[in-house]
């Protein structure tokens, strides 16, 4: 019993985080709620991503609701039961726009939860004045508020009989057309109970919409992580073991009395039923740079609405007649998994996790990153990763000069040239304009393990001439050959105040002056996150975010020519899963792109291989057995630490996962694809 209670507290407490978080998006603009306020003792703002996340969640109950309301208006009588409404003031935000015309809101919770409600709402003015005929009642009544148009039930909802004998004495009627709301409530329940609570719901209303919002795809790295968040609340998530996806959980309305039934994950939401003009507000009301975690977090949410009689569940989040925005391109891979393995004898020195770093191969057995951010904040120092017998070590190197940090730029290594350090941005409103060569004294692992010396490492800001490109982030720069000289190829990226670009750039390294070189054929989509590695005597660039927030799944090629070069699409088959975030490398004719992000809901990104002259594509899931953790592959990065390029170190990537924390992948791991080449 004790054990129960604990749990039970637990899950009030979810609401208590729930209505600040919601009053956080509120106040920074994302929705109109004059109402929060009053529920909240102490606001607090929260990040942009949460705040996003909180928006997501609140259009869509917003918009069913309405929709609700919308196909009933002619109804004489019609009623919303919202379960586990917390401190929702959804009936008050209702009542003030005038909606709820013939319409009476009942809501049920906790008793504790409800008479903390009613206090509040008995001594806020704001409050009462939605409650004209209003009549409190005495603390051990069930209904501790009643109005013409509200009714606040305490009751736990587990006990069908309770439950049914309180919505009576409220002043439910069974047969009117009923909006039921299960807002992150049934999930809390044990299994069974939430499944007998639907198969209730559907054989007391016949007339009724039933529009659920809760978790879903528990098993990969990101829903991982979000069950251990619960879990340590004391509030575990139940549901969502037995019906991880959008799929399952329509089938278990269909075998419980609904008839109809419509479930969609938050990125269909968010990109098919929130209007382009909208979505456009929302992205500038902050700034913003957390797009993995973004589409993660949606991708692990979902809005259900079901029917009986009448009343069609379609009509609240039909999808849209000219079809989605979101790919519908379902990977299909190989039956073999690629192993990714611990280091054997796990790194020796300072830890290495961090995302937005950026990595250069120095030399045999010789690894630079650079920038990046940690749990700590962004990371100013530069690590090298040195490979010794028998395993490797990371050290710490000071450079003669401190250029501040950065996050989301590129490191190239120029052979005897040194590392070119370009763009990524301090904070999401400061990008990085200064050119940074590095150079460093002998790097065989002998010559630098153990050197502390300043001299060993040199910094240097180069001053380029030409047309300046924008500063930028999220970019790729590739070294390629043009007329016997090198150059830095600079593609895409975002800057503070656009959301992707498309445009090139070559840095001449002779002489660091941004040259003009001829470049022909249709210029690919503007994007950020992609990925470009050298190919021949040109560039091959694939996926990205492209405009939208929508992730492509391209594969270009830039092409040498007599006079320039010429940008040309393969024709990939069977088409590539759109991702972005993700590493790539050319090794032989084979295009090797690892992990990333997509908007596919059933598993991440492992590995793809791309066949650079037929246009083949095979891909590859990953075997994770052996990694202890969640292995997040987005924001990572990746280099061949081996002869043939086969043997591929992951260093880093994670990300902020909602509110549930920021997960960080502790320790490099290896990746052998040895076998799919």
């Amino acid at each position: 019993m004790r054990k129960k209670h604990g749990s039970d507290t637990a899950v009030q407490g979810t609401n208590d985080s729930s209505v600040v978080s919601k009053l956080s998006a509120a106040t920074q603009g994302y929705f109109h709620d004059r109402f929060l306020k009053s529920f909240v003792s102490k606001a607090s703002r929260r990040a942009p991503l949460i705040n996003r996340g909180y928006y997501v969640r609140w259009k869509a109950v917003d918009h069913s609701v309405k929709q609700f309301l919308h196909i009933t208006e002619q109804c004489p009588k019609r009623q919303v039961l919202s379960l586990g409404a917390g401190f929702d003031s959804l009936y008050f935000r209702l009542h003030a726009e005038g909606a709820l015309s013939a319409a009476v809101v009942f809501e049920v919770d906790f008793p504790e939860v409800v008479q903390r409600k009613a206090a509040l709402i008995s001594s806020t003015d704001l409050l009462k004045e939605s409650l004209v005929d209003w009549s409190p009642s005495q603390p051990a009544d069930t209904v501790l508020v009643s109005s013409s148009q509200y009714r606040l039930l305490g009751v736990d909802m587990r006990n069908e009989t309770e439950l049914e004998a309180a919505l009576s004495r409220a002043g439910v009627e069974w047969s009117t057309p009923t909006l039921l709301l299960s807002e992150v409530v049934l999930t809390y329940m044990d299994t069974e109970r939430s499944d007998a609570m639907i198969s209730w719901a559907a054989r007391l209303f016949p007339q009724s919409l039933f529009v659920m919002y809760e978790q879903i795809c528990p098993h990969d790295p990101f829903g991982r992580v979000m069950q251990d968040h619960f879990l340590k609340l004391n509030s575990s998530l139940h549901a969502l073991i037995r019906y991880p996806d959008p799929a399952a959980q329509t089938l278990r309305f269909l075998d419980r009395g609904w008839e109809h039934c419509m479930c969609m994950d938050m990125n269909h939401f968010y990109l098919d039923l929130v209007p382009e003009k909208e979505r456009n507000r929302v992205e500038n009301l902050e700034p913003f740079d957390e797009f993995e975690e973004w589409h993660q977090k949606c991708s692990h949410y979902f809005i259900l609405t079901a029917s009986k009689g009448c009343l069609p569940s379609q009509s609240l989040i039909a999808a849209p007649l000219a079809g989605s925005r979101v790919p519908c391109v379902t990977p299909v891979s190989r039956p073999e998994a690629l192993k990714v393995q611990l280091l054997r004898e796990g790194l020796e020195g300072p830890g290495v996790e961090g995302i937005g770093m950026a990595s250069a191969v120095l030399g045999p057995g010789v690894l630079l990153l650079f920038g990046g951010a940690s749990k700590a904040g962004r990371v100013g120092e530069t690590k090298l990763l040195i490979r010794e017998q028998p395993g490797w070590t990371s050290v710490c190197v000071q450079a003669q000069n401190n250029w501040g940090t950065r996050m989301h730029h590129t490191a190239t290594a120029v052979p005897g040239w040194g590392v070119l350090v370009f763009g990524g941005r301090s904070s999401p409103l400061k990008p990085v304009s200064s050119v940074l060569r590095l150079t460093h004294g002998p790097c065989s692992p002998a010559d630098v393990l153990g050197t502390s010396a300043p001299g060993w490492l040199s910094l240097k800001e180069i001053s380029c001439t030409g047309t300046v490109p924008l500063a930028r982030w999220r970019h790729t720069a590739t070294l390629l050959s043009y007329k016997g000289q090198e150059f830095l190829f600079v593609f895409g990226g975002r800057t503070e105040t656009e959301s992707v670009l498309g445009d090139a750039h070559f840095l001449r390294l002779e002489d660091q002056h941004w040259t003009a070189v001829p470049v022909e054929g249709a210029v690919p989509a503007a994007r950020h996150s992609h990925s470009a590695c050298a190919y021949e005597e040109g560039v091959v660039i694939c996926g990205g975010l492209g405009q939208g927030g929508v992730p492509l799944g391209d594969t270009v090629l830039l092409q040498s020519t007599a006079s320039g070069f010429h940008w040309k699409e393969l024709l990939v088959q069977p088409p590539l899963v759109p991702r972005y975030s993700h590493c790539s490398h050319v090794i032989g004719q084979q295009l090797v792109l690892v992990g990333g992000v997509w908007l596919q809901a059933d598993g991440v990104p492992g590995v793809a291989v791309i066949h650079l002259t037929t246009g083949c594509s095979v891909e590859y899931q990953l075997d994770v057995s052996e990694v202890p953790w969640p292995l997040m592959l987005q924001s990572v990065c990746s280099e061949p630490v081996d002869e043939d390029g086969a043997m591929i170190m992951l260093i880093g990537g994670g990300g902020n996962c909602f509110s549930f924390g920021t997960h960080l992948n502790p320790q490099p791991v290896t990746l052998d694809i040895k076998g799919v080449l």
